[in-house]
């Protein structure tokens, strides 16, 4: 049976649902990406082209030029901090300064107004459509499972993932601690402190370049805020069985009830406030560094989208569920950075994704869901290119690689120009989580991903800057607003 808090919690949900629709809602489209994903960037391109009329073939409202206006207003949640466009935007385009803006590590929003024709010959007149964009870090995402589970199965299935063969280097030092603690001992600080100190460095080196693995949470221990040091954050797993009985006073009462208070401070409100009023929403996902990382880290990230998956409440959605019970009626999964292969490729990496996100997407549909993968990137960092290579021509992309990125030996100085061959994917996407290589030419066997700068922003007549280039944000829009604005 619930418990009251569970019972008072959803009543919560219901009444901040209920407040909504009666103020005229509008859409809340959620952004969300895992490490790396480029979420910052893609809300960017999404405003700049929307706001400056960018090339959007099939986006349909704009296609058929029924869009009359796209204008940035106040959003309207004030104690939520705006979406720093116009910083990202300097930043992607301060000419031979540009650089990939600086990721958001809080929660954020903005309001687009579009205006716009409608489709049907039956409604004339203009209509329009305020669409909220809420933008959040996908390491929140992740934290929406605790809510159903209790400090000591977490426990469990945090230190199994540990053991791992990717992960166990990597938690090495904190289960080597753990082996030294009684969690029926006393409690004492020093051992809180400490295990949750080594926790959080096996979780950032987890989620670094080299391994590129999927964080496992509590997410805010990499981007604690004003909870730095607080004890919401100052605890960590410890090996309980499952039929043990947690003392009063001990070790792993005092971490159970930290977890507890991570849940009711951190996890509760943000899917009270925010996730749980969303309309819509896209998850942006690296999967080209998980590839890059091998198979231990394209397994590890397909577990913790299905975890993604869970956390949504899929269905479809009507006026009754919209009131009483909030469901997100449309999921877009976009792996990012398609402009890192040339286009023979991306429908290879959007099997790959969608490989990943399976099992997920079967159970979600069943509901009603409507959900899609694409392979995308929100700003196109380069053209294409064909090269001679041993006297074959191959497809190649040109950019300019970011500085100190390598490809058999050489070391980019960030300016110069390169046309790189950036080969095959796997051409069933069910080797990728196999760890079959890439197939590449003989004398590259060294090849991973590079990553680019950001293009040069192209200029209209009068100097102004002109929407960056981009691989399908267009299909993106129209998944997922398209039907809004018909």
């Amino acid at each position: 049976m619930p418990s009251f808090s569970d019972l008072a919690f959803e009543t919560g949900l219901a009444a901040r649902s209920l407040a909504d629709y009666v103020s005229g809602g509008g859409l809340r489209l959620g952004v969300t990406g895992l490490s790396r994903a480029g979420k910052t960037v893609f809300l960017t391109a999404l405003i700049h082209n929307l706001t400056r009329g960018g090339k959007l073939p099939v986006f349909r409202v704009h296609a058929e030029g029924r869009l009359i206006r796209a204008a940035l207003d106040p959003h309207p949640d004030l104690h939520v901090p705006r979406f720093a466009y116009e910083d990202h935007l300097a930043a992607l385009t301060a000419g031979a300064d540009r650089r990939w803006p600086s990721s958001t590590r809080n929660i954020s929003e903005l309001r687009i107004t579009l205006e716009f024709e409608s489709a049907s010959s039956w409604r004339k007149g203009p209509k329009t459509l305020a669409l909220d964009i809420v933008d959040y870090p996908g390491e929140w995402l992740l934290d929406l499972p605790l809510l159903e589970k209790d400090y000591a199965q977490w426990s469990r299935e945090t230190l199994e993932a540990s053991a791992a063969a990717a992960r166990a280097p990597l938690a090495a030092d904190w289960r080597g601690y753990l082996a030294s603690l009684d969690p029926a001992a006393p409690f004492t600080e020093e051992a809180s402190q400490k295990a949750a100190a080594l926790f959080t460095a096996y979780l950032r080196a987890a989620r670094g370049d080299e391994y590129a693995l999927s964080t496992l949470p509590p997410g805010r221990f990499l981007m604690p805020g004003d909870l730095e040091g607080s004890p919401a954050l100052t605890f960590a797993p410890l090996p309980i069985a499952q039929s043990a009985e947690i003392l009063d006073g001990s070790l792993a009462a005092m971490m159970q009830r930290r977890y507890e208070a991570y849940k009711a401070v951190v996890v509760k409100p943000f899917f009270r406030d925010h996730f749980a009023r969303l309309d819509r929403q896209i998850v942006l996902v690296d999967a080209l560094s998980a590839l890059n990382s091998g198979p231990a880290a394209v397994r590890d990230l397909e577990t913790a989208l299905t975890g993604v998956l869970t956390a949504f409440r899929a269905g479809r959605s009507g006026p009754l569920s919209r009131i009483f019970r909030p469901r997100i009626d449309k999921i877009l999964f976009a792996a990012t950075k398609a402009d890192h292969l040339h286009h023979t490729g991306h429908d290879r990496l959007e099997a790959i994704l969608r490989t990943l996100v399976s099992r997920a997407i079967q159970r979600a549909e069943a509901r009603g869901g409507a959900i899609d993968v694409i392979a995308l990137a929100a700003v196109r960092a380069t053209r294409e290119a064909s090269v001679s290579h041993n006297g074959a021509a191959l497809d190649a992309i040109v950019g300019t690689p970011l500085a100190g990125e390598r490809v058999n030996g050489e070391v980019f100085d960030g300016i110069a120009e390169a046309a790189i061959f950036p080969g095959q994917l796997p051409a069933d996407p069910r080797n990728a989580l196999r760890g079959e290589a890439l197939a590449i030419p003989d004398g590259e066997a060294d090849y991973r991903f590079v990553r680019f700068r950001p293009p040069p922003a192209p200029l209209g007549a009068t100097g102004q800057i002109q929407p960056l280039p981009h691989i399908r944000l267009d299909r993106a829009l129209e998944f997922l607003l398209g039907d809004r604005l018909a």
